[in-house]
This record gives C-alpha cells, sequence and structure tokens, in this order.
C-alpha cells in the first residue's frame, strides 16, 4: 500500500483512534451508536487457533477500534457461517464484508494469486511486505482481487514455514517419489514436479489424515500452531528448512463495493488496522515457534531435521520450473505479476547477502558471547 493511494487521513489521527477505542468507547456510545456499520468477517480457521485464529481476532477488534466503534467487526470461525474453503466466494459475492485467509488457498481463481502469500525459495516475510509496499507489488495485488471484487490487504506473517511432519525419514530425492503429502499454493506444485501425491486439506484435517495413514506427511505453519494441532503425537520427524514457503502471509480481503462505500476515514481505518498487524503478527509468530520448539523436543520427543541438501537442491529446481510456467502463463497479469516478484526477489537477494544474511552468518559463528 503506498502512500498515494491511502485515503486522506493521517497515521497520528488513525492511533489516536485506536486509543481511543479502549478508553472513550462507553463515552461515546450515545453518539456512536447513532451511525454504526456492521461487518462480518468470515476466516479459513478454527476459532481462536494459535496463530491464523488469534490473528484474526485481532484484526476485528483492531478495526472496531481504530473506527472509535463506527465500523464494528464480528468474526465468524470457519464453519459457523461459510466453510473455510469458502470464504473468498463468500465476500466477493456479498455474503459477508471481509475475510481472514492467506492467497494460498485460491489458486483456482489464478495462479497469480498464490504470489501474494508465499513462493518457494522466494520472499521471507519483510521482503514480502517490501515488494507491496515499496516494489509495486501492491498495484498488481488490486489488480487481479480487483476481478472478484474484492480489495485486498496483507495482515500478517507466519515467517519461514518448516518443510513438514514425516512418519519416515527422508534421506534423498527418491525417497518423495509417491509420498502422500499434505501443502498448499505454489509448494504443491513444486512439490508435484518432484513426484509426491499432493493433497489439500484443512490443519484438523492433516492430524487426522496422518493419524489413520492417509497421508505421508505434511506442513501446515510452523511450531506454534503446529504443536496445538497435535501433528508430534502421530509423525515425530519435523525437518527443515520449509523452502516451499520462506514466509507466508496472511491476508484481509474485502468486499470492494463494501469498501468503497465507506467514509475516507473509516477506509483508512481498515488499511492501518490490516497494515499495523502485519508486524506484530510476524513477530509473535517467531516468538512463539521459537518457544514451541523447544517444548515439542524436550517433551515430546521430536526429532528435528535437516532436509538434506541434494532434495534441497531438487526442490529448488522444480520451483524454477513453476517459476518458469508463470512467466509463461496465458494471463498477461499473472505474467506481469511474476516479473515484478522476480525483479524484486533479484534486488533484495543480491543485497541481503551483505545485509540480514551477513549477520546471521556471523552471529552463528564460534565465540564467547
Amino acid at each position: 500500500m503506498t502512500d498515494e493511494s491511502r485515503p486522506a487521513i493521517s497515521r497520528r489521527a488513525a492511533l489516536a483512534g485506536l486509543g481511543a477505542g479502549a478508553t472513550g468507547a462507553a463515552l461515546a456510545a450515545p453518539a456512536i451508536a447513532q451511525d454504526v456499520t456492521e461487518w462480518k468477517m468470515v476466516t479459513a480457521w478454527p476459532k481462536n487457533l494459535p496463530g491464523p485464529g488469534v490473528a484474526a481476532q485481532n484484526l476485528a477488534d483492531r478495526i472496531t477500534a481504530l473506527s472509535g466503534g463506527r465500523l464494528t467487526v464480528k468474526l465468524y470461525a470457519a464453519g459457523e457461517l461459510v466453510p473455510g474453503n469458502g470464504v473468498f466466494d463468500a465476500v466477493s459475492e456479498g455474503t459477508a464484508e471481509l475475510y481472514h485467509a492467506v492467497p494460498a488457498y485460491w489458486g483456482s481463481k489464478s495462479r497469480g494469486i498464490l504470489l501474494f502469500g508465499s513462493q518457494p525459495f522466494g520472499l521471507r516475510a519483510d521482503e514480502q511486505f517490501g515488494w507491496l509496499a515499496h516494489g509495486g507489488g501492491q498495484a498488481l495485488y488490486d489488480e487481479i482481487y480487483g476481478r472478484f471484487g474484492l480489495k485486498p490487504f496483507l495482515c500478517g506473517n507466519s515467517g519461514p514455514q518448516w518443510a513438514g511432519w514425516f512418519r519416515t525419514e527422508i534421506n534423498s530425492v527418491d525417497d518423495l517419489k509417491g509420498l502422500r503429502f499434505r501443502t498448499t499454493g505454489l509448494a504443491s506444485e513444486m512439490a508435484a514436479k518432484l513426484g509426491m501425491a499432493v493433497q489439500a486439506m484443512g490443519g484438523r484435517d492433516m492430524f487426522q489424515a496422518l493419524q489413520s495413514g492417509t497421508i505421508d506427511a505434511g506442513e501446515f505453519i510452523g511450531p506454534w500452531t503446529d504443536s496445538a494441532l497435535g501433528y508430534y503425537q502421530v509423525a515425530k520427524n519435523y525437518y527443515w528448512p520449509g523452502v516451499g514457503e520462506p514466509s507466508s502471509a496472511e491476508e484481509c480481503a474485502v468486499n470492494k463495493a463494501a469498501f468503497d462505500a465507506l467514509p475516507a476515514d473509516l477506509q483508512q481505518a481498515v488499511t492501518y488496522a490490516c497494515e499495523s498487524l502485519y508486524n506484530p503478527v510476524w513477530t509473535e509468530y517467531t516468538t512463539k515457534h521459537a518457544l514451541a520448539l523447544q517444548q515439542l523436543v524436550a517433551e515430546q520427543g521430536v526429532q528435528v531435521k535437516k532436509l538434506p541438501d541434494d532434495v534441497i537442491v531438487a526442490m529448488g529446481n522444480a520451483a524454477g520450473e513453476v517459476i518458469a510456467e508463470l512467466r509463461e502463463d496465458s494471463d498477461e497479469l499473472v505474467q506481469r505479476i511474476t516479473e515484478s516478484f522476480l525483479a524484486y526477489r533479484e534486488s533484495i537477494a543480491g543485497y541481503m547477502t551483505y545485509a540480514d544474511n551477513g549477520q546471521m552468518n556471523a552471529r552463528a559463528l564460534d565465540y564467547k558471547y
């Protein structure tokens, strides 16, 4: 979201509204009650699922607070109003005003949408936001979602995801062939090119499938959310790195007609609620992933294992094939999205060799600290 595309209201005013939402709502209740817009938010998650379910509720609350109570958002978890995989259509058709999910779920709408959530061997969480905010990505994001009557915003990120939970060890590329594996988005296309039998399903369904043996392995998010869903009970091998999703952006998409009907200050409240949650959501994931991983290893006997380098290289080659296909997609807009992503990736990757990569490599050296 660029500064030019924001409705004309200052961040200072928006922040003031956030503070007022907590302290002044009761005092202003009679006035607010005269002009209140009520919106329904549908989500792809179980209510209060650690990670995305919590983030969705935080977003609903923040929009309500930033609006000073003039725009109230009620959250409906997956299955309460519509199924989790039906939230895109529900908001597009006006059954609800906004949803919380991830772009990785909407490849059937357009493969170009998938690039806004995650890309195999692609952008990290900060880089993903950077592409949209400073690399031209938001205009393309708006354009492709506009086809479906939606106005999209990124509103969080789970950070680097994991390669997944495996019932058996992975020692070579051959071990992946025929493996029944749960994943989503462009990572599923990468996995299919390696001979894996990819299956799409929700997080809770993945546990049941692992338990029954319907699938052999799967990835969902990371240690914090994954531990809450109990995958460690049925698959002890937890593999890294999750090159299929170096980050996974969470999104809020708003029915465009409903968004356009709002006055400028309420449009800004929605915009800033999404934008201001991106970093808090990402850093909460990172902090709690770290704590959860320690507990999984110490208390649940989870075996943390690195994918062999030849497997990672094979995944990289498969990912390259996926991106090459996107560059030749029959949809000209998908081509433009892909080229924009690749240009940003190339630019930022060159810099990160010296910046963040340099710092992480230095931190890993053996010295007293």
